[in-house]
């Protein structure tokens, strides 16, 4: 068994490399021949992939976050020979959300699952962002989602914490945001204080933002919130965390397989934990678009 395996040495709290000889041994045992690679600045994962030739290899691993996890997938499907490999991940991040999807943190079970794992095959988003194509795993987050990202950037140091202390400071900052929201065809005008698209369930570090998402069913599950009530954003925080916060009268819960969003004043995104394109956007859900590892 040939694995091409993508390390981000400075993912999450920078424990790539230690991460790396702590799941060594589960190769080992398995005979598995592994091509290690690791990336050296950003945007480096997906050139990796891009450029890969794909026919060398039978699997392909990463350990990294997100983020990582982001700019493999993003250079696997914007191949131009169009091949595919399947896919798996060995938590290494901060949030770690598409494995705390699957239910699995461990990086040696990940690491098991690498090597016996079933391949199945995974619904991506398709972010169409005026001249560019982003393909999203995770999720796509605008108002105050996005501020919350862009200041937790600052905070890294923190570590997992730091996004729970950055909502509630921008909570208390909080900003409304004007614009027009299209789900299926269907479409309004209004004032919003963010919204948040998944295809996992988690984002953060272990928030169960979408209870009811599936990785393949061909949809992606919005939260919608347009409440201008700080007390009641701070109150609904700490749901966000067991999901009891779809049960809230300020949250609307919506499962599509497209929708756009036209702001009245263009910003950035929140892309799979990173600060990345501008709106306007319109997102397609893309079934079977590649094999995870499960």
């Amino acid at each position: 068994m040939n694995i091409y395996l993508v390390v981000n040495p400075h993912g999450g709290l920078n424990r790539g490399i230690q991460i790396l000889e702590e799941v060594k041994p589960v190769f080992q045992k398995y005979n598995a021949k592994v091509t290690i690679v690791h990336t050296e600045y950003p945007g480096h994962a997906k050139e990796l992939i891009y450029n890969l030739d794909i026919d060398s290899f039978d699997k392909l691993c990463v350990i990294g976050g997100d983020g990582t996890f982001h700019e493999v997938i993003n250079g696997l499907l914007t191949r131009n020979d169009k091949k595919k490999i399947p896919v798996g991940l060995i938590p290494g991040g901060s949030g770690n959300s598409l494995m705390h999807t699957i239910g699995c943190l461990d990086t040696c079970k990940a690491a098991q699952i690498v090597i016996s794992g079933n391949p199945k095959p995974i619904d991506v988003a398709k972010i169409e962002i005026s001249d560019q194509i982003i393909y999203s795993i995770n999720i796509i987050g605008w108002g105050l989602v996005t501020d919350i990202g862009i200041t937790a950037e600052k905070y890294r140091w923190l570590g997992e914490s730091r996004y729970t202390l950055v909502s509630l400071l921008e909570i208390l900052r909080l900003k409304q945001r004007s614009a027009k929201l299209i789900l299926n065809g269907n479409e309004e005008i209004d004032q919003f204080t963010f919204i948040l698209a998944l295809n996992t369930q988690h984002t953060g570090k272990g928030m169960f933002a979408a209870p009811k998402a599936k990785l393949d069913d061909g949809l992606i599950d919005l939260i919608v919130v347009r409440e201008k009530g700080k007390m009641k954003l701070l109150n609904l925080l700490p749901k966000i965390f067991d999901g009891s916060h779809v049960d809230s009268d300020i949250v609307e819960y919506h499962q599509v397989s497209s929708f756009s969003l036209i702001p009245e004043e263009d910003s950035v995104l929140n892309i799979d934990g990173e600060i990345a394109g501008r709106t306007p956007i319109n997102v397609t859900m893309i079934s079977n678009s590649f094999q995870f590892l499960m």
